[in-house]
């Protein structure tokens, strides 16, 4: 019988936890009776009672297995830890809050069954966001795909099915600020989209934040795209035709003209306007010149402090 193991990560999600496991199991793990599965949750690090809630609700129950990291890591590293320890023939992720219907993984498992490598929801109607976020995760996704030239599928998330296969090639990759849903695109194999309506939050609020969603965007973009350090090259050999330009005027001005040139308002807004550019192209190379900081220092991307229902013991530290 083939495996399956569902991967959620979880942080500071105590509303939602007895409304999820009940869930998995009414909505979910009763229909897989062709499948064997297990559920791995991956605690990030909570601050609430979220892992002593999933440790009452996991220990009589086998298919239930929970890990917690020694402190948070981020979303995407409890998504790559909860992969590295699944056993299954096909892994799937998903999120806590139901905003992905578990019923959506039976579909998934068809497309698998059919022979596709990786299975991606395709969001068409998010409800519960606001006009904002909508508006946002749309361009996002937009100017990553024209920014790379990977085929990132656009008004994706995270929930997917990938067969062992891909998890076993994603475990290659060793980045600390590792953008899961991209990584999976780049990896290639065969791979299709199942189109679902995604809900509103069954409890709780969102973990993503507007700081945390600009710093998810920045690791997205500087993943995959060099795109914004070019720019910063055009941008630089624009502005220095721009300054022979005006040297060459101000010079005409006053050695062929005889005329002085006016203009302090100018001169000002001159000065500022390329501070700004400086500024920006020196934030932009210090986003890469960071990763590559972090990337060589070669510390555990996580480090796992305990784990429930694992029969064998597992490298804690990756």
């Amino acid at each position: 019988m083939k495996t399956v193991s569902i991967v959620i990560p979880i942080f500071n999600e105590d509303p939602i936890i007895d409304i999820l496991v009940a869930a998995l199991e009414e909505r979910l793990l009763s229909k897989l009776t062709a499948y064997n599965p297990e559920v791995i949750f991956v605690d990030d690090g909570s601050s609430d009672n979220s892992f002593e809630l999933l440790s009452r609700a996991v220990q009589d129950d086998p298919r239930f297995k929970l890990v917690r990291f020694s402190r948070n890591f981020g979303h995407q590293l409890a998504i790559t830890a909860g992969m590295d320890l699944a056993s299954g023939d096909a892994i799937i992720v998903m999120d806590a809050d139901l905003q992905d219907p578990p019923e959506v993984i039976l579909e998934f498992l068809e497309k698998w069954e059919e022979g596709y490598h990786v299975v991606y929801g395709v969001r068409r109607r998010r409800a519960g966001e606001s006009t904002f976020k909508l508006v946002t995760a749309k361009w996002f996704y937009r100017i990553l795909s024209a920014l790379t030239n990977i085929d990132i599928p656009v008004d994706t998330g995270d929930f997917r099915l990938i067969d062992r296969q891909v998890r076993d090639a994603y475990g290659q990759i060793r980045e600390h600020n590792p953008y899961v849903r991209g990584l999976i695109s780049w990896l290639g194999f065969r791979q299709t989209g199942v189109p679902y309506d995604r809900a509103a939050r069954a409890a709780g609020i969102t973990k993503y934040p507007l700081l945390r969603m600009i710093k998810f965007a920045l690791d997205a973009i500087t993943s995959f795209s060099v795109i914004p350090l070019r720019l910063c090259t055009v941008t630089g050999f624009a502005m220095l035709i721009v300054c022979l330009a005006g040297i060459g005027y101000f010079l005409y001005a006053k050695l062929v003209a005889q005329s002085i040139v006016p203009g302090m308002t100018a001169t000002v807004i001159i000065l500022l306007f390329f501070a700004g550019v400086q500024l920006t192209a020196m934030g932009i190379i210090g986003e890469y010149i960071a990763r590559i900081f972090f990337e060589s220092k070669g510390r555990p991307r996580y480090i796992v402090q305990d784990k429930v229902n694992f029969e064998a013991e597992t490298d804690t530290t990756r």
